[in-house]
């Protein structure tokens, strides 16, 4: 179905919005997928917060032009899907988890700020953990040494507390 120059404008301006917020960009090759498979990789993409997208890649160089992400323009041949986020990781684990499960489903490149990542560099930055719990480890390491110095200081009364309990049932 052929889109007309209004239709065309709109999903432009729609990407070039997302990719405005953007922290990174993925995208991927899916030929030869099913339309189950494409469903349930968008309610994953959806529950994380990332925009995925199958659109005319014509239409991407055109959002993308003037913006950091330029440099991904040479790689947009064939059918792609987009995934855009405001958290790299986000995107970058929801697609490399489904990639692993279905071989059709292949990551091409991506792209965070001005910098074009490869499908290697898609795969360190998928395994590492997310925001919120590098913020929990740091927190419960930053939290650490309070925590063992209040166990020293409740351990002299409770020591002595053991040693009375000690004569009291020695007598």
């Amino acid at each position: 179905m052929s889109l007309n120059l209004d239709e065309k404008k709109a999903i432009v301006a729609e990407v070039s919005a997302q990719v405005a917020n953007a922290q990174a960009i993925i995208i991927a090759e899916y030929r030869g997928m099913e339309v189950g498979q494409m469903t349930q990789l968008r309610a994953k993409t959806r529950e994380s917060g990332v925009y995925f997208h199958v659109i005319k890649n014509s239409l991407v160089r055109r959002a993308v032009a003037d913006t950091p992400y330029a440099g991904l323009a040479k790689h947009m041949v064939g059918p792609l899907a987009y995934g855009i986020s405001t958290d790299p990781v986000a995107a970058a684990k929801v697609l490399h988890e489904f990639s692993r499960d279905n071989e059709k489903f292949v990551i091409k490149v991506g792209a965070i700020g001005e910098q074009v990542i490869s499908r290697d560099e898609i795969t360190a930055l998928a395994v590492l953990p997310s925001r919120d719990e590098l913020l929990a480890r740091l927190l419960g390491t930053m939290q650490a040494p309070i925590a063992k110095f209040v166990q020293t200081l409740n351990e002299v009364p409770a020591r002595f507390v053991r040693g009375l309990a000690m004569v009291r049932d020695s007598k």
